[in-house]
C-alpha cells in the first residue's frame, strides 16, 4: 500500500513556550526524527516516544516530540508530555546550534537524551 500526502493533510504541534501551531506536512517535511516504544512490538508498547525536526523552505524549523500511552496501557491517570520549539532561521538559512539546542529542550520535556542525541546525529550534516 502507498501513502501519499495531499496539500490538505494538516497537523497541529503543541509548542512549549508559545501556542499550538498547525502546519502543512507537503511544506514542513521531516529532516530528522528519532522514535522508541518499551514493546517487544510497537503495537504492544505502554509508551511511546518521538523527537521530530521539521523545516520550511524559507528555513524555519519545528523541533518537537511526545512521550505518548501506546496500545499496552497506562495506569488510570497517566499524563504524557508534548513540546516543540519554533527556530528562525539565520540569514535564511536553518539555525543548527538553536536546532540542535532545542531538541536536547525537547529531550529534556519527554524524558530520554539518548534519544536527542539520536535525532541530533540525523540532522544533515555540515560540510567543512
Amino acid at each position: 500500500m502507498t501513502t501519499t500526502t495531499t496539500a490538505d493533510d494538516r497537523i497541529t504541534i503543541t509548542m512549549s513556550e508559545r501556542t499550538p501551531v498547525k502546519i502543512s506536512l507537503i511544506e514542513w517535511p521531516i529532516v530528522a526524527r528519532a522514535d522508541r516504544h518499551d514493546g517487544k512490538v510497537e503495537c504492544q508498547a505502554n509508551h511511546l516516544w518521538t523527537i521530530r525536526v521539521r523545516e520550511h523552505r524559507d528555513g524555519r524549523r519545528i523541533v518537537y516530540g511526545w512521550m505518548r500511552a501506546g496500545n499496552g496501557g497506562v495506569p488510570i491517570g497517566w499524563r504524557g508530555s508534548d513540546g516543540g520549539y519554533l527556530v528562525a532561521p539565520v540569514a535564511g538559512r536553518p539555525d543548527d546550534e538553536e536546532t540542535v539546542r532545542s531538541i536536547r529542550r525537547v529531550g529534556g520535556i519527554i524524558g530520554d537524551d539518548g534519544m536527542a542525541a539520536e535525532c541530533i546525529a540525523e540532522l544533515p550534516a555540515e560540510t567543512l
